[in-house]
């Protein structure tokens, strides 16, 4: 079986930064851990970050959410660093992204570049913004392909904004694992 983990923005502006929560600060442990499994596995990995620029408040996210966070370069923009020791990033497409859903994600979807994956899941934060948008794209792409999202190694907004998300992901076929309640 060919898995496919994606790790969506775990950077620090989303864990101790401008837009840190105390629960995203919960997960980090365990995304390291679900990507120590899949590098034992030998299982592909990729990895999104937010990336926004110096004009972001200029931008319509910026007006929406007049908060800067993720500018390139930053300390704020870089992944958090238990992440950083323990992996090797070198080894995996990083897709910097200045929306909520990757473009360039959808692109290499759409060209095949995945299609040799039999199962995607999904770790990291906003799991009502960024886990939900990637999700949805990529089940939008590959609809065969069954999609999961951990969501003990996810962190939302607020509480109630992340088991929403996870119950709009679940409507759309997505399976939800180690969900509460």
């Amino acid at each position: 079986m060919n898995k496919l983990l994606v790790v969506i923005d775990m950077q620090n502006d989303f864990i101790c930064g401008t837009l840190g929560t105390k629960e995203a600060v919960q997960i980090v442990d365990k995304v390291v851990n679900k990507i120590k499994e899949y590098e034992l596995n030998g299982d592909p990995i990729i990895f999104t970050k937010d990336t926004h620029f110096d004009n972001y408040l200029d931008t319509q996210e910026g007006k929406n959410l007049p908060v800067k966070h993720c500018i390139t370069k930053t300390g704020g923009w870089e992944l958090d660093s238990k992440i950083l020791k323990a992996t090797n990033l070198s080894n995996y497409k990083i897709y910097e992204k200045v929306t909520f859903g990757s473009s360039e994600l959808a692109k290499d979807l759409m060209n095949g570049v995945y299609d040799t994956v039999s199962q995607i899941e999904l770790i990291g934060i906003c799991t009502d913004i960024c886990v939900i948008s990637n999700a949805i794209l990529i089940k939008t792409f590959l609809p065969e392909v069954p999609v999961t999202v951990d969501a003990s190694c996810c962190a939302g907004v607020t509480k109630e904004s992340h088991e929403n998300a996870l119950k709009a992901m679940k409507m759309c076929q997505i399976n939800i694992l180690n969900e509460k309640g």
